[in-house]
């Protein structure tokens, strides 16, 4: 299973981090998480400390555009194979400087995927 980093956490279970969460732990997926304050959502404790995580294989961006540029560093440190930008998230100039560091980069819905067995 994936290693997956979600960036967006959020414990209302209206957002789809909430959702996506829940989704890859129900289908065993190792889930870590970063949200703005401090949260569990399905067994997943998460704040808003950018935690060196290791063996990240996915990122899960449910952060808009306007404030990923305070995780582009942290993202490409992490060195994660692909980040997937859900819906809302897209954002081309990110998207160009992962893809020159090598990071696979998906435009896609995390639930989609994971529904459609693509994950």
């Amino acid at each position: 299973m994936k290693k997956t980093l979600v960036i967006g956490a959020s414990e209302n279970p209206e957002r789809y981090s909430y959702k996506a969460i829940t989704e890859l732990v129900q289908k065993n997926h190792e889930v870590v998480a970063i949200g703005l304050k401090e949260g569990t959502v399905a067994g997943v404790h998460f704040g808003p400390e950018k935690e060196a995580f290791d063996d990240i294989d996915t990122v899960s961006l449910y952060v808009g555009p306007r404030h990923q540029p305070d995780y582009y560093e942290y993202i490409i440190s992490l060195k994660p194979k692909r980040v997937v930008f859900n819906p809302g998230t897209e954002n081309k100039s990110f998207i160009q400087m992962l893809e020159d560091k090598g990071i696979q980069t998906e435009v896609a819905c995390t639930l989609v995927l994971l529904a459609t067995n693509q994950y």
